[in-house]
């Protein structure tokens, strides 16, 4: 692997076979692998998440009849997986936000510790 890319930490959430598609999965793994080289994804496949904090989004994945959501947060030396879901509604529930902040807030105090 490239020194440059950015590990990916898993603080929840796992991208497999089921409940992901096979294609799906490879899609996911594209796209992680492109986030871990640097680069920028806007829509479709990323959106900001503001509402979890600075550097946080959404991935975007669109599976046979699902929506798989992944946020995710980039920090300096790492891309930090927070939460994977099948997203059925038009809103991101408060739950899974409030959850990613809890997470975020738990590792943030962890590294500083």
């Amino acid at each position: 692997m490239d020194e440059t890319y950015k590990p990916l930490v898993w603080l929840h959430g796992e991208v497999k076979t089921p409940p992901f598609s096979q294609e799906a999965r490879i899609e996911t793994g594209v796209l992680l692998r492109r986030l871990q080289q640097g680069e920028n994804l806007g829509l479709p496949h990323s959106r900001p998440m503001p509402s979890i904090g600075a550097h946080c989004y959404e991935l975007r994945v669109r599976d046979s009849g699902k929506n798989w959501r992944i946020i995710f947060r980039i920090d300096e030396d790492a891309i930090l997986i927070l939460e994977v879901f099948n997203k059925t509604t038009r809103t991101t529930p408060t739950s899974v936000i409030d959850t990613c902040k809890k997470r975020l807030s738990k590792y943030d105090k962890d590294v500083e510790d």
